[in-house]
């Protein structure tokens, strides 16, 4: 079993000791709305243009909403058309360990430089007026791919890039990235209950939300999903004129021993395991391999296709980390691993690996908001693990307690203690456990996050 990098490894691109950073601003930038979340086009558009409509000047762009798999999915195609030898922009939320995670240029992740100097040219454009973190940041993300698209200097790799993967923030219709147009392709992976108190509480509203990012004529290729959600977006689609490409009627995908099965109306392939570890990443590498198949044009063949599987990475996804102080305090014939999935859907796929866990006791180490059903998360998890330690996320007003994380961790079925922080929650396990086992830490990527800047 394979898994991504290290936490030293998530935080690459981190600029050296006593060099400026983007925080100050990046600080300044909260403060210019009330709220975190405030679902609207308008303010962003008007931003954008101020700076030129930088969103009319991007490559091809691949278009990404759903509840989960969003950053897999980008991250297998990513993979692929590198292989391909495309040159590939990619805008991913939230981050892990520093904010230019976010904004993956073809070049390479952007510099603290250039991420400061684009920032500070949005700040200006905005003025005082209202807006929301992730709309400035969005703007400054899509005059970052625009002008690397352009050749500009100083805006990311002089060559430019060939096409950009974008991820939704929250939802689809009033996302501020869904101000394209026309993009080449949009993708819907799978849809579930998760940010309920701004999509609406059933998934039939939820996928109305997701399935606002289609476009006229646009392709969509859609992943696995419910019934409820499936009839809304095929209802959304007529409407809007958008052509569906559906699992389970125009591709489907068979799990098999060493990969799986992809079949569509081109054929049959046999693909190899994904590199990402899980049952679901099966399902988020057929949806890649669908979305590769309706691209034309762009190098992917069936070598490059089977490389983007085998090399994908990405960090705090059921991640093993293997170094730093929190993997160097067990001893031996125990194992850390780390995972940022949150919501029910989450719960169950993870516990989909869990099962094949067998050979020595689970323990859990988690840590929630208090926006999340902690205990439909933890439910699936509930028969796999020996016990729980909860913790409180360190520098997040919307965490959960320790206390009350553990007392909802109870409710779901598990033997849960509070604990002050996720070394104490480590060294509490170690001294109770009989004998060597695996350690998860789980519950929120803003706990994965943390892990990862503190282990690295």
């Amino acid at each position: 079993m394979t898994s991504g990098p290290d936490g030293a490894a998530a935080a690459r691109g981190a600029p050296p000791p006593n060099t400026p950073t983007s925080d100050a601003v990046l600080e300044r930038l909260t403060r210019l709305h009330p709220k975190i979340i405030d679902l609207s086009l308008g303010r962003v558009e008007r931003l954008l243009a101020r700076l030129g409509h930088p969103e009319q000047r991007l490559p091809p762009v691949i278009h990404v909403a759903g509840t989960n798999g969003k950053g897999s999915l980008l991250a297998f195609l990513r993979a692929m058309l590198e292989a391909g030898g495309r040159r590939v922009q990619a805008y991913t939320s939230p981050h892990l360990v520093r904010f230019h995670e976010r904004i993956r240029l073809a070049g390479g992740l952007i510099d603290e430089a250039a991420l400061i100097a684009l920032l500070e040219r949005c700040e200006e454009a905005n003025g005082p007026e209202p807006i929301t973190f992730f709309e400035v940041t969005t703007a400054a993300a899509f005059l970052a791919f625009a002008e690397e698209a352009e050749g500009k200097a100083g805006a990311g790799d002089k060559e430019g890039a060939d096409i950009l993967l974008l991820e939704t923030g929250l939802g689809g219709r009033l996302d501020a990235t869904n101000v394209l147009d026309k993009p080449l392709l949009t993708a819907i992976t799978s849809i579930g209950l998760d940010h309920q108190q701004y999509l609406g509480d059933t998934l039939a509203a939820i996928a109305g939300e997701k399935a606002g990012i289609l476009k006229p004529g646009v392709p969509c290729v859609v992943g696995p999903q419910p019934d409820e959600a499936l009839a809304v977006i095929e209802a959304a689609a007529q409407r809007v004129g958008a052509p569906l490409h559906r699992h389970g009627r125009d591709w489907r995908f068979t799990p098999r021993p060493d990969g799986f099965r992809f079949e569509d109306a081109n054929g049959v392939r046999d693909c190899p395991r994904p590199n990402l570890p899980g049952p679901h990443q099966v399902a988020n590498a057929a949806l890649a391999v669908a979305c590769a198949r309706r691209l034309e044009g762009f190098g992917l063949d069936e070598a490059a296709i089977g490389k983007g599987i085998t090399s994908a990475d990405w960090p705090g996804r059921l991640q093993r980390l293997t170094r730093g102080p929190l993997a160097e305090a067990l001893p031996p014939g125990w194992e850390l691993w780390l995972d940022g999935g949150h919501n029910p859907d989450a719960g169950a796929a993870l516990a989909g690996t869990l099962k094949t866990w067998q050979d020595r006791p689970l323990h859990l180490i988690y840590g929630m908001l208090n926006t999340k059903g902690a205990e439909g998360f933890l439910e699936p998890l509930s028969p796999l693990a020996e016990d729980l330690k909860a913790v409180a996320i360190p520098g997040e007003k919307a965490s959960l307690s320790a206390e009350d994380a553990a007392a909802r961790a109870t409710r779901a079925g598990l033997d849960a203690a509070p604990a002050a922080a996720v070394a104490d929650a480590l060294q509490a396990i170690l001294r109770d456990a009989e004998r060597p086992g695996r350690i998860l830490i789980c519950g929120s990527l803003y706990l994965a996050g943390q892990v990862l800047r503190d282990n690295s």
